[in-house]
This record gives structure tokens, sequence and C-alpha cells, in this order.
């Protein structure tokens, strides 16, 4: 398990390295230059193409015949082009005074919009891939470590480069990055993909709601652009419905993380703490519990997804006893990078599940349709949390966001007893005596 791990953990660092510098630093960055908090929350508009990647997604099912390999041949090239996408940032900052600070802003939006679309193709691919590699048993450690992977890409795109710009200054900075990432792209370079097994035939109509990846009938058909929709009729609709729950589950925390980093800043926090403690504290929090959720998905879907993600709903509303003119640094370094570790938690179960409503033929489809809702969902509260938080306050904000969070928590415990939820493979390896999944 460990080398596919490893190999899947560059390409993930590769994804949460620019992902870091726009979610964590730019916000920093633009509420300095005098921004208002509305616009800071539309620019969560801006990773539109995570949400409608789905769209796109049974096109890398489908093609993948190069001679790099189905998966890699998407990888590849797409890694190439973040890289070239980064070097254009780092040429584009160098030497911009006060003056042009406005429209290096517009053009800093041009590229995180074009660096989005980017990294969510390759995501696609990359996800496809992880299914490919990972049986039921190594999915919820694997998923940890993927995501915990995401968390270093973002403590270095986003608090280490945040302080480093203002140590190196923007090329430096830039430059750096553009090398880690080509760093990180030697391994899948290495990489020999295997070709693509034929499955048995089908042995019955493929209506059931929930085969997973241990469904590969079919496998020969080529995947159509009906893939997405396909997917959301599985189990006469039952898929559909896991759907909006997976997007109210992500809604409050979208809400609430939005807002963090203005508050900070509008609580008199300096540009180094904030980076210490959102760049670098938070990320490491969340990578810690990245892992402690892949550990803890391993005994049961639904009880980790319950606790991880109630426990970080109050947190998230505990954001509100840290309210003054001057917030405490202390507390609210405890709260966040408590909040970070139950939301890594939350997160990994999360996709954990995803990855059980997986068919292997179209798994990067699957995967992607459910990944697509989860950054809709995370989008849009993001998205209202500046006219939120700008109407009400950051307390009620961040109430609210809690409340929210409890509610989709919540309504995963009727799907999961329903059998409207994938099936949860742990179950199964526990009246079997099986390893666990």
């Amino acid at each position: 398990m460990w080398p596919k791990v490893a190999l899947l953990s560059t390409l993930y660092f590769s994804q949460g390295l620019p992902y870091g510098f726009f979610t964590q630093a730019l916000p920093v960055w633009m509420r300095q230059a005098g921004v208002d908090l509305a616009a800071i929350g539309l620019t969560s508009l801006l990773a539109l193409p995570w949400g409608l990647k789905f769209l796109w997604a049974p096109l890398v099912d489908r093609y993948g015949g190069s001679p790099l390999g189905r998966r890699r041949g998407w990888i590849v090239p797409l890694q190439a082009a973040s890289i070239v996408a980064v070097v254009a940032l780092a040429l584009l900052g160098d030497g911009v005074t006060d003056a042009g600070r406005e429209r290096l802003i517009v053009a800093l939006a041009v590229g995180m919009f074009v660096t989005n679309l980017v990294a969510a193709t390759q995501d696609i691919a990359t996800d496809g891939f992880a299914i490919d590699l990972l049986p039921p048993a190594e999915r919820g450690l694997g998923n940890g470590v993927q995501v915990a992977a995401y968390r270093i890409g973002m403590v270095v795109g986003g608090g280490a480069l945040l302080v480093a710009l203002g140590a190196w200054g923007w090329l430096s900075a830039f430059s750096a990055m553009a090398a880690l990432l080509i760093a990180a792209s030697v391994p899948i370079l290495l990489h020999r993909e295997l070709p693509r097994a034929s499955p048995p035939p089908a042995d019955g109509d493929g209506d059931g709601a929930h085969d997973g990846a241990h469904d590969d009938a079919g496998d020969a058909a080529p995947v159509t652009l009906g893939a997405a929709l396909s997917f959301l009729r599985r189990g006469r609709g039952a898929m559909l419905v896991w759907c909006l729950a997976l997007g109210f589950y992500k809604l409050g925390d979208g809400l609430g993380s939005a807002m963090v980093r203005p508050f900070l800043v509008d609580g008199g926090v300096t540009t180094a703490q904030i980076g210490v403690l959102v760049g670098t504290a938070g990320s490491v929090a969340g990578m810690v519990g990245a892992l402690l959720g892949g550990l803890f998905a391993r005994h049961g879907r639904l009880r980790a997804l319950v606790v991880a993600g109630l426990v970080h709903a109050g947190l998230m509303a505990a954001y509100a006893t840290a309210m003054g003119s001057h917030v405490d640094v202390v507390v609210i370094g405890v709260l966040l990078v408590g909040e970070h570790i139950t939301g890594g938690m939350a997160t990994v179960a999360l996709f954990t599940a995803m990855m059980d409503a997986c068919e292997r033929r179209t798994g990067a489809t699957d995967y992607t349709v459910q990944a697509s809702v989860v950054v809709i969902a995370s989008g849009l509260g993001s998205s209202l949390s500046g006219f939120v938080a700008g109407a009400a306050g950051y307390a009620a904000h961040f109430v609210a966001a809690g409340v929210v969070c409890v509610l989709g928590t919540v309504a995963m415990i009727p799907l999961y007893r329903r059998g409207v939820a994938p099936v949860d493979p742990t179950r199964a390896a526990r009246a079997t005596g099986a390893p666990a999944a």
C-alpha cells in the first residue's frame, strides 16, 4: 500500500500548493489592500471549475489511450501546465508597486481561474488513478494520507508563501513553488501505469444502488457524456439523494471557514501571526486530522462522519467566543487547531464514503460528480459568508455556520440506516471477519 500512497501524495501535494496560496495567502493580502469582505467572499467563485468539472469528467474516463497511460496521459501534461501557470504568476507580480496593486489583483483573479481549471481537470484523473490503485481495504488510510499531503501543500503554498513574500519577494517565492512542483512531478513521470484489465461480462441489469468499485461489469463499453447523469440515476435516484446530502454536509464548513482570515485581520492579528496560525498550525492540524480520519473511517463510515462533524460544528461556533477589538491569539490558536483537526477528520470520512459509491469503469466520473457537489456547496457557503458576516457580525456568523454544520451532519444518519448511502464495506468486513476497510 505505501508505495501507492507515496505516489498519490505527490500528486495531491501539487494540487494543494497553489490552492493554499489562493485560499489562505490571497484573502489576507486582499484585506490588507482594503478590499471589502463581500468581494473577498466572492473570490471563491473563481473556483467554479471545481464545481463544474463533472461536465468534462466523462471525457477523462473515456479518452486516456496515450502512450503515458490512461490516467498519466492526463496527469503529466496538466502537471506541466500548472508549473507554467505558477511561473507566469511569478513574472506577473515581480516588481509591482502599490499603484499597480489593483491591476495585479485583477490579473491574479484571472490566473486563479485558469489555475483552478487546470488543477480541477488534473484532479479528475488523479481521483480516478486513486480509485484504480486503492481497494476498499486501503481507502480509509489512503484517503487520510492523500488529504494530509494536500494539507502539506497548503502549508507551503499558504502560510509559508505568505511569510516568504515578505522575506524573499514575489519572484523568489513563486519560483520556489514552481521548483517544488517540478520535484513533485518526478514520481508520476517514473511510474509505469498498468494496462487496463478486461473484466468479466455483466451479470445483471446494472441497477444496483451501491455496488461501488467492486462492480467492473461492462468495463469494455465506452464512457459517454451521460455517465454523470447515469450515476445520479443509479439505485433509482438513491445517488441523487446522497449527493444532496454531501453538499449539505459541507455547506456550513464553507460558510464559516471563509471568514476566519478576514476576522483575524480585523481583530488586529499581524500578517506573520496569521501565516503561523492559519497557514502553518492550521494546515498541520488539518493534516493530523486527515490521518486520524483515515484510521477512524476504518471502523465505520457513519460513525466517523457523525463524530467528526458534530465536534467540528461546535468548534466552528466557538469562534464567536473570541470576539473583540483585538482577539486573543492563544485562544484563537487553540480553537483553530481543534477546528482544523476535526475538519480534516470529517473531510477524509466524507471522501472515503464517496469512493465507496464509485464503480471502476466510471470511477473518475462517479467521484467527480460527488466532489463537484461538495465544491459547489462549499463555494456557495463561502460566497454568502461575506454578506452574512457583514450584515450580522462575526459572532452571529460563526454560530450560524456551526448550526448548519450540525444539521448537515445529522442528515447523514437516516441515509445510512435506510440504505440510501453507499454500502459501508466495514460492516461487511465485521460480519465476515475480513480486514476492516
